[in-house]
């Protein structure tokens, strides 16, 4: 009976206190959807041949070359290793 009765009358003090939620720091940010949406319908429609639109923003041509060369890598490396399984070499003895 007394803790119903303290809930009822301290849920109001909480909430008066409380000014922003969990994750209003995520929904509470600046709209950037129509200047970055801007760049990618820069130049019509029909460009996809000659600039796709995973390669127009700033920095887009770093990441491309990053994940290029860690693909290259693991292609490199897997074919090292299948080579050294058929062949039997580069055992440890």
């Amino acid at each position: 009976m007394i803790g119903s009765t303290l809930a009822r009358v301290s849920r109001p003090v909480v909430a008066r206190q409380q000014r922003r939620g969990i994750v209003d720091w995520m929904t509470n940010y600046p709209d950037k959807v129509m200047e970055i949406k801007k760049i990618q319908m820069k130049g019509g429609t029909c460009q996809g041949e000659y600039a796709p639109t995973w390669l127009k923003q700033d920095g887009d041509t770093v990441t491309l070359a990053f994940g290029a060369a860690l693909l290259a890598y693991g292609t490199a490396l897997c074919s090292v290793g299948f080579y050294r399984l058929a062949t039997g070499k580069g055992k440890k003895d």
